[in-house]
């Protein structure tokens, strides 16, 4: 397997993963906006395409990994060898590429990260003002302690 077949096959996972980040991303925010909604019924669903989306990116990653060991090996770097590792090394026009690879795949896991946590955090506000809502009903008919 030559150079330029290693790079290429790193680099045709990278797309995809890149493509799936961005699907995840755009699940993360269709999630925010239910949640900002208030409408309820929706927010199991739109937490599922979000796993959903979650479970292929994991599953891309594997390929990632067996080809970046592939890659790395054939520019003279170890397994394991990082993302920006093989970018330095690698030839032209493939350093320029990963280097863009790199760029995007850490810009995009920094929207998904900051996005995830603000959808968990008006998920947990959501969950509390269910619970304050039941509970004043309960109260207000008398149920409170009977179950």
């Amino acid at each position: 397997m030559g150079v330029a077949l290693g790079l290429n096959e790193l680099s045709t996972v990278l797309w995809r993963e890149r493509e799936l980040l961005e699907s995840l991303l755009f699940k993360l925010e269709e999630e925010e906006l239910v949640l900002a909604s208030g409408r309820v019924r929706w927010v199991g669903r739109a937490t599922r395409e979000v796993e959903a989306v979650l479970d292929q990116v994991r599953g891309i990653e594997l390929g990632r990994a067996v080809e970046s060991d592939d890659a790395a090996r054939e520019v003279g770097l170890p397994a394991g060898a990082s993302l920006q590792e093989l970018a330095e090394a690698a030839p032209a026009p493939w350093n320029d590429l990963l280097r863009g690879h790199h760029v995007a795949l850490t810009d995009l896991t920094s929207q998904i990260d900051a996005l995830a946590h603000s959808n968990r955090d008006a998920l947990i506000q959501s969950v509390r003002a269910t619970q304050d809502a039941l509970l004043g009903i309960l109260d207000t008919v008398g149920m409170r302690g009977e179950r």
